[in-house]
């Protein structure tokens, strides 16, 4: 089956009408549409010609200068992406609607009414049962390529999951023509180039019939953002048996498979599986190694594995509104773990988990564009917490945290650090026996390594120890200190109680980040 065999369509309304629609904000429980677009009527008894040109010039340029201004005071406060909003097909109406418990924005010192909101939000927290596997004949029908091409059983003696593909090309063929990743990443141009001219070398030939070889991560880092994933994903690279893709995240799984580049740009075209896998060749090649001495097409390099670090594997299904029906409570039918954990029963994760307090703070200073304060962020956070505790007014909390439209709304990431929903969500946290890591310590990632290669050399070790922190806080961000108390001990009050379910699930105390000294 080739690409071009199986097509995709969105359920319901077309996501178009959804993406003119312009998201209703409320300021003091009154409607205003973020795109009101004034209007300079005629005036049927004009008394000239004259007078009605210079009317409608100077409302003309009345509305480009209010356009101006709304624009301007956006990009300044660095929320550019409220403009952008895309609202999501359903549960749009009242999501973004402030809770009972309103309070002023621009005061610090509006400690009452904040409490009140957050005392709300944790009286309608609830913790059901573990979410149920969907049946894999469900996912199955959900996306049938992906499971054509990726097969149930690997290549045997081998670490990494491996296997050969019938090559259909010919000897002249382009293998990555096609590939998105090369259309929109200069980065992947230039190695698809490079690969491109070795491809050749690397068929095994069988029966008159080409082969390639075919590959997906043995390991998985899946989160969580600002945790140190990238510092982890420079210390493993170090290792010579382990292997990534040309850069660190390539984001298939939650975002490309469905043709999602940049949220606030609507729908590309979907990546499909083919595109995903070619990101693996490199390693492939290692794995493989050269074929002229090895006819039998056996892995010369069998102890090689490759590794993927998407930091948004484990919290990001903003997807799924557009591409199923609302019959599933406001919830995603099917997670991305889902599909993952379908293909790679035995695939092996990796989770960098923080203070989500703190993590949600050094979030805002990398991510945010101007203007940048522990008062500002005293107020997006603030304003967070009125958007989610709106949504549970009407619908359940894993409803409104697997809700586009309120994360989308709210100005800090609040939501993404619920670690228990997403983690139990995903459901293999326990099962798959994921390494849970509080930090990118040394110990730890030597730890790491010795479970996914074996023991280590002194001098890889000592590489591995030595290099310098990757990704740390900008000295800019650094100048301006740490949040507010105020805002700090709202946060923990919170995040208190899945903390503490989290904890008690992984039989772990370290995960309730009581008595954290973190800056």
């Amino acid at each position: 089956m080739t690409q071009m065999d199986y097509k995709y369509s969105l359920l319901g309304s077309t996501v178009d009408d959804y993406h003119k629609r312009p998201l209703l904000l409320q300021v003091d429980n009154t409607p205003m549409n973020l795109f009101a677009v004034l209007e300079v009527k005629r005036d049927l008894t004009r008394r000239s010609s004259t007078v009605g040109c210079k009317i409608r010039l100077y409302g003309f340029l009345f509305v480009l200068a209010i356009m101006f201004l709304i624009m301007a005071s956006y990009v300044l406060t660095g929320d550019k992406k409220g403009l952008l909003l895309t609202p999501s097909p359903y549960h749009l109406n009242g999501l973004v609607s402030p809770g009972p418990f309103a309070f002023n924005l621009t005061s610090v010192g509006d400690y009452a009414h904040i409490k009140l909101v957050v005392k709300s939000i944790k009286s309608k927290v609830e913790f059901r049962t573990q979410r149920q596997c969907p049946d894999r004949k469900a996912l199955m029908r959900s996306d049938p390529h992906m499971f054509s091409v990726i097969p149930p059983n690997f290549l045997p003696g081998i670490k990494n999951p491996c296997w050969y593909e019938e090559f259909t090309g010919n000897i002249t063929t382009d293998p990555y023509k096609t590939n998105l990743y090369g259309r929109y990443s200069r980065r992947f141009r230039t190695v698809f180039q490079h690969l491109r001219s070795t491809f050749h070398h690397h068929l095994l030939h069988r029966n008159r019939t080409l082969y390639r070889m075919r590959c997906l991560p043995y390991f998985y880092i899946i989160g969580q953002p600002k945790c140190g994933t990238t510092d982890l994903y420079d210390r493993l690279r170090l290792h010579p048996d382990v292997k990534f893709t040309t850069f660190k995240e390539p984001h298939w799984w939650t975002r490309k498979r469905f043709g999602i580049i940049r949220l606030s740009e609507g729908l590309h075209d979907r990546y499909p599986v083919e595109d995903y896998l070619d990101l693996f060749d490199q390693a492939a090649y290692q794995i493989q190694g050269e074929l002229s001495a090895n006819t039998s097409g056996s892995p010369r390099h069998p102890n090689v594995i490759i590794g993927e670090a998407s930091a948004s594997t484990m919290w990001d299904n903003n997807a799924w509104v557009y591409f199923y029906d609302n019959t599933t409570e406001g919830e995603p039918p099917f997670l991305i773990q889902d599909f993952i954990h379908a293909l790679q029963p035995e695939a092996r994760f990796i989770v960098m988990l923080r203070d989500p307090v703190e993590r949600l703070y050094s979030d805002y200073l990398y991510f945010g564009i101007a203007n940048k304060s522990a008062e500002d962020f005293h107020e997006k956070v603030s304003e967070s917490l009125q958007l989610f505790e709106g949504c549970l007014m009407e619908y359940t909390m894993r409803s409104c945290v697997y809700n586009t439209t309120v994360n989308n709304a709210m100005p800090v990431r609040a939501l993404r650090v619920r670690y228990f929903v997403f983690s139990m969500g995903g459901h293999f946290l326990l099962s798959s026996g994921i390494p849970l890591l509080l930090g990118a310590g040394r110990s730890e990632v030597t730890e790491l390594f010795v479970c996914f290669t074996g023991p280590l050399s002194k001098e890889i070790e000592s590489q591995i120890t030595r290099s310098p922190a990757s990704n740390t806080r900008r000295p800019a961000d650094k100048n301006l200190g740490p949040m507010l108390p105020i805002t700090k001990e709202i946060l923990q009050d919170f995040y208190k109680p899945f903390n503490e379910k989290l904890a008690k699930v992984l039989q772990k105390e370290s995960f309730r980040w009581e008595n954290n000294s973190e800056l």
